[in-house]
């Protein structure tokens, strides 16, 4: 019975926690809701301002605020476009570049954006940070910190429910099914999860810079300098990236696509 109540459960959650991606339409699993997603990236980009140190570079400063608002204003055009203005309540676009060498971006759930100088670096034009920030923006779009935190909360569920099924068995068998469920878990589900996610973030990025007008050609000549960055690679199924290689070879395949669909020559 208790098998049957668990695997319930777990059949119950998937059917109620369905949602789709942006731009992609993919479906995905949502079970934390976006206030709880929220509320813990404020807290996170809170901590982590308190520390940090604001750049004094005020020109790259100006420009990471001035692509950002570009960035921003066409995502929320895009959703309002598409019938998604509910969604809009839950930005509140902030842009900041600190100090450090660190080659690195991220935005936070609800659009806190934080830009290091060390990536500054291998920008030479707006169009070029347009690549950045639009990839940064689209993981704030498509909820990945959300699916990730469900995928978290699944796998829970999952382990617990390994242990109610091998609960006849002896305490061996118990201990290599959580582990094989471990590492089932780790490389077959989180991992590649993770670089679906970035290859949808790279995909979504590009549509997004495109609608705020920047040109998306230059997203291959952006990812060939952060290739030019990285001496060694993990594999990639060990890795949360897809390598350069698939990274640049996906986007060669998207342009044409993104440029025909926003009329761009």
């Amino acid at each position: 019975m208790k098998k049957i109540i668990a695997m319930l459960a777990v059949v119950a959650m998937l059917l109620t926690s369905c949602g789709s991606v942006p731009i992609t339409g993919r479906k995905q699993l949502l079970i934390v809701s976006d206030q709880e997603v929220l509320a813990a990236s404020l807290q996170q980009y809170a901590s982590f301002m308190q520390t940090a140190q604001i750049s004094t570079q005020k020109a790259k400063s100006a420009q990471v605020t001035r692509v950002g608002q570009r960035i921003a204003a066409a995502t929320e055009a895009y959703l309002s476009a598409n019938g998604m203005q509910d969604e809009l309540q839950n930005y509140a676009w902030e842009f900041n570049l600190v100090k450090s060498d660190e080659v690195n971006a991220w935005c936070m759930p609800g659009g806190k954006i934080v830009v290091y100088e060390g990536i500054m670096n291998l920008v030479s034009s707006d169009d070029e940070l347009a690549v950045v920030i639009g990839h940064e923006v689209a993981h704030a779009v498509a909820k990945h910190s959300n699916e990730r935190m469900s995928q978290q909360v699944l796998a829970e569920y999952g382990a617990a429910a390994v242990g109610i099924f091998t609960s006849g068995k002896s305490v061996a068998t118990q201990q290599i099914a959580q582990q094989v469920y471990g590492l089932g878990a780790q490389y077959g589900v989180m991992q590649p999860f993770s670089r679906k996610h970035e290859s949808e973030a790279d995909r979504m990025g590009l549509e997004l810079m495109t609608i705020a007008g920047y040109n998306p050609d230059v997203a291959i000549t952006f990812w060939q300098k952060m290739a030019a960055t990285t001496t060694q690679e993990p594999p990639e199924f060990m890795s949360s990236h897809p390598s350069h290689a698939t990274r640049i070879s996906d986007i060669a395949k998207w342009l044409p696509q993104v440029k025909q669909k926003y009329g761009v020559k």
